[in-house]
């Protein structure tokens, strides 16, 4: 059985978290904004601004303010935090993902 991607029925649940999803977000553009985040995976602005400051404080980016813009860094050689992929650093999610464009279609 298939389920297609435009029923609202079969976004119940996803692969990825918002850590996930904004980490990738911030990995193809390291100068996006929070609102594009939130607009493309599809969540509000206060949620990707806490996981932003979660991934800070795990030492998963670094923030940069540039003018009016922030600039983050990744460091993609930090390990999953579940002790069932702890010793996999997140650059391997990062490069899994790394060819796909914003706005991307389904």
């Amino acid at each position: 059985m298939s389920l297609d991607p435009l029923d609202p029925a079969a976004l119940r649940w996803t692969f990825l978290t918002h850590h996930a999803r904004v980490l990738l977000e911030i990995a193809r553009d390291p100068e996006v904004r929070i609102r594009e985040v939130a607009a493309d995976i599809g969540v509000t602005e206060r949620t990707v601004q806490t996981v932003v400051n979660d991934l800070r404080d795990a030492g998963y980016l670094t923030r940069e303010r540039i003018g009016r813009r922030n600039h983050y860094k990744l460091n993609p050689d930090l390990h999953f935090r579940h002790p069932a992929e702890a010793g996999m650093p997140v650059g391997r999610l990062i490069d899994m993902f790394s060819g796909r464009g914003r706005h991307r279609s389904p």
